[in-house]
């Protein structure tokens, strides 16, 4: 499936080919802090399937429980998270999937460190729900 998407502000645009089964959540403490929120959905696209069009994104590394160190491009202007990938030479990378312009179309089909996922997100449908923004 062809997707293309960028950053909140434009900044950084990208394109990439992805198969829509390999989108998935993760519930790890580390994408908890990193999002901001509870959870992060990705989709992975590989080594010449995804191309920037414009901008560079600024890189931070981080240190994985495994040990494993992984490269998380984000906007240097507006601080949108856009993907996280291997240091190095990067095979796959892990699209943030609320910055693709298809991510209606990006259902995830699995869940993973589901022992770090906060109590209250695994059933979300006895909230109210609002159309738009919940007046206070």
């Amino acid at each position: 499936m062809h997707i293309e998407g960028g950053c909140h502000c434009g900044h950084i645009t990208y394109e990439a080919e992805v198969d829509p089964d390999t989108v998935g959540i993760c519930h790890c403490t580390d994408c908890q802090h990193l999002t901001g929120t509870a959870y992060r959905t990705t989709v992975r696209s590989h080594k010449g399937a995804f191309k920037l069009l414009s901008g560079q994104p600024k890189i931070y590394v981080k240190t994985a429980e495994s040990g494993n160190k992984r490269a998380h491009g984000f906007c240097p202007e507006c601080g949108t998270p856009l993907y996280a990938t291997t240091v190095g030479n990067p095979e796959v990378y892990g699209i943030r999937v609320g910055t693709t312009r298809q991510r209606t179309q990006l259902r995830p089909k699995r869940q993973g460190w589901c022992r770090s996922a906060l109590d209250w997100v695994m059933n979300l449908e006895s909230l109210p729900q609002n159309p738009r923004q919940i007046a206070r």
